[in-house]
């Protein structure tokens, strides 16, 4: 296990950013009623945020750095470093993070590169910024994680289409001697790889006329090799199977305990999965805050998205201490413990194009 501590990094602020489009998986007419409600109570996703034609994640991060830099207040010509970790980035080529920087007025001499991460993405993303910034060399900058996973899911396919979302999120990170240390735990297996995927469109497999074949899979489930596929079981055994336990190495290599911990944040894959884990852990609902109701599984943003619209007024009140688990897509999964002290935390916003 990739167990690693980054010392002298703090959050100093986070945002989120949501299209106003919103569905109601009541409305999902492909599946009977009694479907419906079903999937509503065991996957747990009532309503979805859904990016209207020409919105990109670039564009939901955009607008959250907005708000979160005027309200820092924060000198733009400082920030030294920009992350962008997505997997709807704007193009092939170029990368989309050196589009931000000049959307931001960032200046010509900020590190901006991208990374093609999902689910786990804003764990690993903190440890990939954080390692960049432990020295003191870089002394602000910024991590932006979203995805707009409705661009690729198929209307007819009942496996995917309800569960997700669209999002895009900002975290301010600074250089702080004084701040406690960041503590990960991150893991891969990427023998899992086909577990959630698009099979076509990348250099191993390109776009072709047949890509864009409809075809039936199964009762429910018609969708081409350009939409996501998500092998549901495969993804529910491997979460039971390694979060629980790369949480308690995690916490065992710290000498710490749940009980030490404020809120257990969880990537919101679906409310089944994540309410088995939290009981395997044995932990308070009430320290498990959930956002999956209200946004859907918004990939690798779910984490900072449920930190903002869940825990906002915790944040900026005072110290939180937080352990955070993504885990998903790859088969990529990983946990961080962290403690926030006041940070800037604006209410999400609404993207209305």
């Amino acid at each position: 296990m990739a167990l690693f501590s980054i010392p002298h990094v703090r959050i100093a602020g986070m945002a989120a950013s949501v299209p106003k489009p919103r569905e109601h998986n009541a409305d999902y007419n492909w599946i009977s009623k009694k479907e419906r409600d079903s999937l509503i109570k065991n996957i747990g996703v009532e309503f979805r945020r859904v990016a209207p034609k020409g919105v990109t994640t670039a564009d939901l991060c955009v607008i959250a750095a907005e708000k979160l830099l005027n309200e820092l207040e924060w000198d733009r010509k400082e920030v030294e470093l920009l992350v962008f970790v997505s997997q709807s980035r704007d193009y092939l080529v170029p990368t989309t993070a050196c589009i931000i920087q000049d959307r931001l007025g960032l200046p010509h001499s900020c590190i901006a590169y991208d990374v093609g991460l999902g689910c786990s993405g804003y764990v690993y993303g903190l440890s990939m910024v954080g390692s960049m910034m432990q020295s003191g060399a870089i002394k602000k900058a910024l991590l932006m994680v979203g995805d707009i996973s409705t661009l690729t899911t198929s209307y007819r396919d009942k496996s995917t289409y309800p569960l997700f979302g669209d999002a895009g999120t900002v975290t301010a990170l600074e250089y702080s001697p004084e701040a406690k240390p960041f503590v990960f735990n991150l893991q891969t297996d990427g023998s899992g790889y086909q577990a959630i995927m698009i099979r076509d469109g990348g250099a191993r497999h390109k776009m072709a006329r047949q890509s864009f074949d409809m075809k039936k899979i199964s009762k429910g489930i018609i969708r081409s090799r350009l939409n996501v596929e998500l092998d549901g079981i495969e993804v529910f055994n491997f979460s039971l199977r390694e979060v629980v336990p790369n949480i308690k190495a995690l916490l065992k290599s710290t000498e710490r305990s749940l009980d030490d911990i404020d809120f257990l944040v969880f990537h919101q894959a679906n409310l089944l999965i994540n309410n088995t884990i939290r009981k395997m852990l044995k932990l308070d609902p009430a320290k498990v805050p959930y956002s999956i109701k209200e946004y859907g599984n918004t990939s690798g943003a779910s984490v900072p998205l449920t930190m903002v619209s869940q825990l906002r007024e915790q944040l900026m009140a005072g110290k939180v201490k937080l352990l955070l688990s993504a885990f998903g897509v790859g088969l990529s999964w990983g946990s961080v413990l962290l403690e926030t002290d006041g940070i800037v935390c604006p209410e999400v916003i609404e993207f209305n194009k």
